[in-house]
């Protein structure tokens, strides 16, 4: 599975995240697809809510978002975020605007997250960047 999400906002987000400590591109590439594979099953839950309703469109609701933020608040693209939203979805479904933002914000919190916690442990470790590794050991820890 290709990446569709650019690393450059991911590694946006995990400098804000950061503080002192560099950010590998490993890091930001591993992050990256950590993300596309937590949105496109995301979007694939969201298909089944809107099929028990009855519809062909996703929307906010079916990613349990009440209130869609600004898009202009959001680091992630919304372009590449309805990519990886179809990525594992039938081509009937149409995922709408509100969907996408609601769902590049979900993932968007998600990797502040995993981010914050890779610097825990990059620091843990005494080192001046953050590794993929970091990443990694996010995931085997705490999923």
């Amino acid at each position: 599975m290709s990446v569709e999400l650019p690393f450059a906002p991911v590694d946006t987000i995990i400098r804000r995240n950061a503080g002192e400590l560099r950010v590998s591109a490993d890091a930001s590439e591993e992050l990256a697809r950590r993300i596309q594979r937590r949105g496109s099953d995301l979007a694939a839950d969201a298909a089944e809510r809107a099929e028990e309703d009855g519809r062909k469109t996703l929307m906010a609701e079916d990613f349990g978002v009440e209130q869609v933020v600004e898009r202009e608040e959001l680091e992630l693209p919304i372009a590449p975020v309805d990519r990886i939203a179809r990525l594992d979805i039938d081509d009937r479904y149409r995922v709408s605007m509100g969907a996408r933002i609601a769902l590049a914000d979900i993932l968007e919190d998600y990797a502040d997250n995993v981010a914050s916690a890779a610097a825990k442990l990059a620091r843990h470790a005494d080192r001046r960047t953050i590794q993929a590794e970091d990443i990694e050991t996010y995931f085997a820890l705490f999923e």
